[in-house]
């Protein structure tokens, strides 16, 4: 296959790239600092030569959109949104002047799109949507995708949870600071965490991209949250510390200001399933959190 990458050079993009490339596909990458082979300029705003490169291509992954760790200024807040909805906005431009448009179109999005939840499981179907800076910068998001349909083009919105490798992400930090002994719960601990291993994220892009009848919001999450104390303590037993510091609100709130951070980002709780997938018959590597961390420290 022939599959394009915008936004490609981060943690997800260069797995992806990996996963892809060793299977034998062509990948390319748009970026707005190309600097290696196979890699094609940007600026995620306007049509130019880059367009060329999506004619006659299989799939199209756009993960383009900045970092949300950062503190919610509205400098921030605006980049946000913008590079999201226009990377958006302006690959549907380049789409609609291919001659032989991409057969599938990948969008990222995120669970973060779901309500705080801390009993009620949020699937594709009945998933409750709320009313915040995140939550809304996500409807603006999936709404700008699906807002054109070209029949010719297949299109998915990747709803995706915290994402575990050990080549970046959320993980390498987590594991630091458990052995620093900070590795106690966040806040009051009974926020869920919604995971998939990398490999797993991987696999089910694959599979959605197979799937002829895998279209809309899917969540690409493994079926089992974890409350953020119990991931905290799995994480203290796999590392042998027996003891980890508990960080309440107040103090992640001022930690937050000095890393440049939201606290949005530990609290939430993200209690997400991925029903479409596992309907449509997808099987995970790793569906549960302890074979996950085993993996990982292994390696």
């Amino acid at each position: 296959m022939k599959i394009i990458i915008a936004g490609g050079t981060g943690f997800l993009g260069e797995n992806l790239k990996k996963y892809f490339t060793e299977k034998g596909n062509q990948v390319y990458i748009l970026t707005r600092r190309p600097n290696r082979e196979n890699e094609i300029y940007w600026d995620a705003k306007t049509v130019s030569e880059w367009k060329n490169i999506l004619d006659h291509s299989d799939v199209l992954i756009n993960l383009a959109g900045k970092s949300v760790d950062c503190r919610y200024n509205e400098k921030n807040k605006k980049e946000i949104y913008t590079s999201r909805v226009d990377s958006t906005k302006v690959l549907q431009e380049a789409v609609n002047l291919c001659t032989t448009k991409p057969k599938i179109w990948l969008n990222a999005s995120s669970a973060t799109i779901y309500v705080h939840s801390e009993k009620h499981l949020n699937t594709e179907n009945s998933g409750i949507i709320g009313d915040d800076f995140s939550m809304n910068i996500c409807k603006s998001w999936e709404q700008e995708f699906f807002k054109t349909k070209n029949e010719e083009t297949r299109k998915v919105a990747l709803r995706t949870s915290i994402v575990l490798g050990n080549n970046g992400g959320a993980f390498p930090k987590l594991r630091m600071i458990t052995k620093l002994g900070l590795g106690g719960k966040q806040g009051r601990g009974n926020q869920m965490v919604s995971w998939i291993h990398i490999d797993d994220f991987c696999r089910a892009v694959e599979w959605t991209i197979q799937n002829e009848n895998i279209t809309g919001a899917v969540n690409i999450t493994a079926p089992n949250p974890i409350s953020n104390e119990e991931m905290m303590r799995k994480l203290r037993k796999q590392t042998n510390i027996p003891w980890g510091m508990n960080a309440p609100v107040w103090q992640l709130e001022i930690a937050s200001i000095f890393m440049k951070t939201e606290t949005e980002l530990l609290l939430k709780s993200r209690n997400v399933y991925p029903e479409n997938l596992l309907k449509s018959g997808f099987r995970f590597l790793y569906p549960i959190f302890d074979e996950v961390i085993a993996k990982l420290f292994k390696n």
